[in-house]
């Protein structure tokens, strides 16, 4: 079987992306800039075999994904920042009660209602601290249509090794735009199925007891294994808990299966970094700007690279250190008031030559916007 190639906009990426790692269930609520998704879904799966289902409201599709992937299903929903605030308290009992799942937020302006058909990045903070308690998440990016197809394969791979939610953060530009697409072939990218326990039926299943690599086997809910699944503190068989060692031990675990894998969750790409004076931090369609001016600038003899993240948390901060060790300057390019800059800073420590390169308007940023702050700051001798 050969690669297709297609024409597509970033929305259409991103379900063939979830319809190549095997998504099979989907319950959205549509809400520009992400309708696309839920449209082409919607004709997609039931074309498979597998289930569409349009909810009342964001919570709802919410609570609806988590029940379809408790039975085994591998499942997504999509929004924008209106809805993914609606989200929050049910992706908190995903965190807590270990549920693998996708959700896509296409990001427009906010806070509220925004700005609908404009393009922000405002959402970055919301999605690592949006919900209460203590808890880690991943959240990942892309800036092309290409990586807007991977992404999401590593979202569904993400979710079901690590068995928690995963939010693909986008942006309206990104995902209204069209480009090149190249669908992989079967199995050019390997797929992370849901890891079932051996276990038999009548056999004691401990559905919260993790084995020795941090990975807990589930069983599908309503088959073989009956057992207890909460949004409160619980033991290892599900059942709520407020001992205070079994409430400390699941926090830790909660927590440490995500920020000790940060290595193989980081995913990233240089842009002329080697032996770069000034370097440009950015993603998702901020990162298309900083990446034209870097490579328009280095043309012309100047030192000048792009580190793009595409995965936002857990924040890489050893991997900005290594790469922006060297350089005058860092330039954070994005749309948003400084959501990433203040991690950059937090991340380099010695701040006073981190800039922000920002627009908050709702209009894409340019690679002249970043250009003209870079001039200042070589103005100034930096």
């Amino acid at each position: 079987m050969t690669s297709k190639i297609k024409f597509v906009h970033g929305n259409e990426a991103c379900v063939r992306g979830a319809l190549y790692a095997g998504v099979n269930f989907f319950a959205g609520y549509p809400i520009t800039p992400s309708t696309e998704i839920a449209e082409i879904l919607s004709q997609k799966l039931p074309e498979q075999g597998d289930k569409f289902i349009q909810m009342e409201d964001e919570i709802a599709s919410m609570c609806a994904i988590i029940g379809a992937s408790l039975t085994g299903h591998k499942v997504m929903t999509a929004t924008s920042g209106p809805g993914f605030s609606l989200k929050q308290e049910a992706l908190g009992y995903a965190c807590m009660a270990e549920i693998p799942c996708v959700i896509v937020n296409v990001q427009r302006g906010g806070p509220s209602t925004g700005n609908p058909t404009h393009v922000s990045q405002g959402d970055v903070n919301q999605a690592r601290w949006g919900t209460h308690g203590d808890h880690s998440i991943i959240a990942l990016t892309a800036s092309n249509h290409q990586d807007i197809f991977e992404t999401t394969v590593n979202a569904f791979n993400f979710a079901e090794t690590y068995r928690t939610p995963v939010i693909l953060l986008f942006d309206e530009t990104i995902c209204h735009m069209r480009e090149k697409l190249i669908i992989p072939r079967k199995n050019d990218i390997p797929i992370v199925n849901r890891f079932r326990t051996s276990l038999k039926k009548h056999v004691d299943y401990h559905p919260y007891l993790p084995r020795e690599d941090g990975r807990l086997p589930m069983s599908d809910f309503g088959d073989v294994h009956r057992y207890n699944v909460t949004g409160l503190f619980h033991d290892m068989w599900g059942f709520p808990s407020n001992n205070p060692k079994i409430v400390q031990e699941l926090l830790h675990h909660i927590n440490d299966k995500i920020e000790n894998s940060i290595h193989e969750i980081t995913k990233y790409k240089e842009h002329y970094l080697e032996n770069a004076e000034y370097i440009l931090i950015s993603y998702g369609s901020s990162a298309r700007s900083a990446i034209h001016m870097a490579k328009n600038r280095t043309q012309r003899g100047e030192k000048i690279g792009v580190l793009e993240l595409q995965s936002l948390w857990p924040f890489p901060h050893a991997l900005v250190r290594e790469k922006c060790s060297k350089a005058k300057a860092v330039l954070v390019v994005e749309m948003n008031m400084g959501q990433i800059l203040n991690q950059v800073k937090l991340a380099l420590g010695d701040s006073k030559n981190v800039f922000l390169a920002n627009r908050i308007d709702g209009n894409l940023i340019t690679p002249t916007n970043i250009k003209a702050l870079l001039r200042v700051i070589q103005g100034r001798g930096v």
